[in-house]
């Protein structure tokens, strides 16, 4: 570890995130709480949300190609430029009177594709920063990063929003323009030089695919993460409605979402330590069990920190399962791909959010949130079973002889 923050690169494009991701996650609080207070509807809630993924659906495939082909370093800074300037525009809307959902989309959509570009190239440029011997202890502590951003974040924005409803959207946007500063301090080449003539964008695009297409544990992978991405977008509006219901006030909605982020903060730290003597079949069969029986008992809660308790049990083995899987995916594919499959594995995975959102929005109104989660559980028990049947999680490998040889070809 100490090694790893010795990389000067690293630790200043970690340490402009961590800010950046704190305000993210501030906002992102913020967000369902400011649209129930002003109309009180959870579909308009679920499309607002729906709004702020969607990017994730509709610009991933073509956002991989670009990342390979175009200045990584230029897109991880005009990501945060323009993220800053929407959310800007927000508690200045608020301040003036002018405010409304249709914005607030509009706001979340922009943020959300900025989002895409900064992710796929930030992840694409990881194995270029950090040599091959670091990598799955960077990508822990990019974990534990985002999950302590996370676990701050959810109560500063309820208390924010307590404060004044615009102040959180004020953070966020200041926080991109922190992060942008960083990033003009980096110094190594992000990227290796492209090899023979470039393709067409959608031809590049469809490269990721057939990639994951060829590779049966990264392709079983990946629709068990698009599954547990469904169920988890959809579960934190079905728990923000519940709780409020309940009596919670906005305060206690972020201590609750900031509950659920602790347990992923800690995993993040265990996992650096627990993917080596883990296989892929340990880590997707027993985590989607852990899941699938964590989920229902959501239903006998009777208050936020109980919600926020079961919320951090399910987080804490989150980025156990990320580590495992991104480190496989960052050691054997090849880095001049790495940004199109990166995309690939972003619309499958990513691309179930709009999706969970407007079904989270449309049971909330329909059944109730208890109904809720009894559907998302049961999503949720289906993948459990899949992982368990599945021939190419049964016969995955350690990460250990994976690492072994990157390191001999590096």
């Amino acid at each position: 570890m100490s090694g790893l923050w010795r990389n000067r690169d690293f630790t200043l494009l970690w340490s402009g995130q961590i800010i950046s991701s704190l305000g993210a996650a501030i906002s992102s609080t913020a967000t369902p709480l400011l649209v129930l207070a002003e109309t009180g509807s959870p579909l308009d809630a679920g499309l607002v949300g729906a709004a702020g993924t969607l990017p994730h659906l509709i610009a991933n495939l073509p956002a991989g190609p670009l990342v390979d082909r175009w200045n990584r370093r230029l897109i991880l800074l005009f990501s945060e430029l323009v993220a800053a300037i929407a959310l800007l525009t927000v508690p200045l809307a608020i301040w003036s009177g002018v405010f409304t959902v249709a914005q607030l989309c509009v706001v979340a959509f922009v943020q959300g594709l900025c989002f895409v570009f900064f992710g796929l190239a930030q992840d694409a440029a990881l194995p270029m920063v950090v040599p091959p011997a670091h990598l799955a202890t960077a990508i822990a502590a990019n974990e534990a990063r985002s999950r302590g951003a996370t676990l701050a974040g959810p109560p500063i924005g309820g208390f924010l929003f307590g404060l004044d409803r615009a102040a959180p959207f004020l953070v966020d946007g200041i926080s991109y323009l922190i992060a942008a500063a960083g990033l003009l301090f980096l110094r190594r080449d992000l990227q290796k030089p492209p090899e023979g003539p470039a393709e067409s964008l959608w031809r590049a695009a469809g490269t990721g695919i057939r990639y994951i297409w060829h590779q049966p544990l990264i392709r079983v992978s990946i629709l068990l993460i698009a599954a547990s991405n469904f169920v988890f977008q959809a579960l934190i509006l079905v728990l923000v409605v519940l709780a409020e219901r309940r009596g919670g006030s906005p305060s206690d909605i972020g201590l609750m979402l900031g509950l659920y982020s602790a347990g992923g903060l800690a995993g993040a730290f265990v996992a650096g330590r627990l993917h080596r003597q883990l296989s892929f079949r340990t880590v997707l069969i027993g985590i989607n069990w852990v899941w699938a029986v964590l989920l229902p008992l959501n239903v006998l809660t009777t208050g936020t920190i109980q919600i926020g308790v079961l919320g951090a049990l399910c987080a804490f083995v989150g980025p156990l399962w990320n580590v495992v899987i991104f480190t496989y995916a960052g050691m054997v594919v090849p880095n001049e791909l790495l940004g199109r499959v990166m995309s690939a594995v972003g619309t499958l995975t990513w691309g179930v959010m709009p999706i969970a959102s407007l079904t989270a929005g449309l049971l909330l109104t329909a059944i109730g949130p208890t109904a809720s989660i009894w559907s998302l559980s049961a999503i949720m028990l289906a993948a459990a079973i899949t992982a368990t049947l599945s021939p190419s999680v049964r016969h995955a490998p350690t990460l250990e002889p994976v690492e072994e040889e990157a390191r001999a070809l590096s």
